[in-house]
């Protein structure tokens, strides 16, 4: 007696994670949200065809690179985190919070990128077409060469991408796009693995450069499924508070570039523009030495920028018990904990019972480890009521043993120092780093780095 076909494994699985089971629960077990779990239809197995393949496989010296070379999108800082521009094939995917600017961002490129001769078809699920134009006249991105659409439908789409033959693809969002093909709603994992998986094809048959808008979640990460991030080229983040004009887009993954490069731009009312040189916006230029701030220089890719430290520590109360409040912002909180810890134990600054504020100057985020020193002088000096020379910047991690290792790229960090008329510097000993007029003084440990800036413990 002949067997059945194996039942496929898990037919049931969570249209918000992607959780999967072997049986139907009303509640998923992954991310906790009720009615999710849906059943599944069994995957199409594809058969492999002899004389399938469209493309013969070539030795690697054969292959023309005149088709992949990188085209400018007209945006000098997207130039810069993309590694150049735009590469014909590309898949990119360009994830941030709503309302930071990533629809103004890529209509700018489509506008740009038609101004140049490249053809671009810019499709959106979200507004309609008038609303679409209505942006472009206030920001000023219309050109014969580009092209918009509004739809939901993946078969529409591509009815547009037949008629228009782009060389550019905009697709905002993905999460808004549905397939008949596949099941589920729009937004839901199957939905966007499918239309996302078919775009990708379709870019990398036709040499047409691909990018697609992703949400994200409440915690920041980009929705839907890892597999979005996996199959894409480019993974770009768009960072910015909502109360400010400044924003940043970090590249976390580039199969043609760094995948640590950082783009600076400023959106205001009449669109969005690259910012060149945004050292002046992460620092505040005091008329006096003010207690509790300190300059560091930060690394983003290859970019030296100085950021400003602040710091505001409280008086302490006797009956506290230990409820001291650490609040930080724009700074990695554990990280600013065991500072802290180290500032009190390794150089008997008095923190305990005492409320501490440690914030970064225009927004900025920094996570590096260079900041700790900065940090550290920063709260010493807010504790201390005493203020740190208005001409030092301060580089270096700090260890839990107070001493202060060393860090990389310290020359271009006090070449950018200097640049912008800085003229002392604390850096970790063995640095070895010398610039005409510069005071660079090499610190081994904490307690050292306060007294070389007349801050002593208690």
């Amino acid at each position: 007696m002949s067997k059945g076909p194996k039942p496929e494994k898990d037919p049931y699985r969570c249209s918000e994670c992607g959780w999967t089971s072997a049986k139907w629960m009303g509640r998923c077990g992954e991310c906790q949200v009720w009615g999710s779990v849906e059943e599944v239809a069994a995957p199409k197995r594809l058969s492999l065809v002899p004389g399938s393949v469209t493309r013969a496989a070539s030795p690697i010296g054969d292959v023309d690179l005149s088709s992949a070379a990188a085209r400018s999108t007209g945006v000098s800082e997207l130039d810069r985190v993309l590694g150049g521009g735009l590469v014909p094939g590309a898949a990119i995917l360009l994830a941030g919070e709503p309302g930071v600017g990533k629809s103004t961002l890529l209509l700018t490129v489509a506008a740009k990128s038609a101004a140049r001769g490249i053809r671009a078809l810019y499709v959106s699920g979200e507004e309609s077409a008038s609303q679409i134009r209505l942006r472009a006249e206030r920001i000023g991105s219309v050109d014969p060469l580009l092209w918009i659409a509004a739809e939901n439908d993946l078969g529409a789409t591509i009815s547009h991408i037949d008629a228009v033959k782009p060389d550019l693809l905009i697709i905002d969002s993905i999460q808004t796009m549905s397939s008949s093909a596949a099941d589920g709603a729009s937004g839901g994992v199957t939905q966007v693995r499918e239309v996302a998986a078919a775009l990708i094809r379709i870019a990398k048959e036709r040499d047409m450069t691909l990018l697609l808008v992703g949400h994200v979640t409440k915690d920041g990460s980009i929705a839907g499924p890892r597999l979005l991030e996996h199959i894409v080229d480019v993974v770009l983040q768009f960072e910015g508070e909502r109360h400010s004009r400044l924003r940043l887009i970090r590249a976390t993954k580039n199969r043609f570039g760094a995948s640590d490069e950082v783009g600076c731009f400023d959106l205001h009312d009449g669109g969005i523009e690259s910012v060149a040189d945004p050292t002046g916006l992460f620092t505040t230029r005091h008329t006096e030495p003010v207690p509790g701030t300190c300059v560091t220089v930060t690394l983003e890719g290859r970019r030296p920028l100085l950021a400003e430290i602040q710091a505001l520590v409280g008086q302490g109360r006797d009956n506290d018990y230990g409820n001291a409040r650490r609040v930080t912002s724009g700074l990695d909180s554990a990280r600013t904990s065991m500072t802290l810890a180290v500032l009190e134990l390794r150089a008997n600054i008095r923190i305990a019972g005492r409320d501490v504020y440690a914030a970064t100057v225009g927004g900025m985020k920094m996570t590096e480890p260079a900041a700790d020193l900065a940090l550290a002088l920063a709260v010493a000096s807010a504790a201390k009521g005493l203020a740190l020379p208005s001409d030092l910047v301060a580089i270096g991690e700090v260890g839990l043993a107070g001493e202060i290792r060393k860090v990389s790229g310290v020359q271009r960090r006090l070449a950018e120092a200097s640049r912008l008329g800085f003229k002392r510097a604390l850096v970790p000993l063995g640095s070895d780093v010398k610039i005409d007029g510069f005071e660079i003084v090499e610190v081994s440990r904490l307690d050292q780095a306060l007294a070389r800036v007349k801050i002593s413990g208690e």
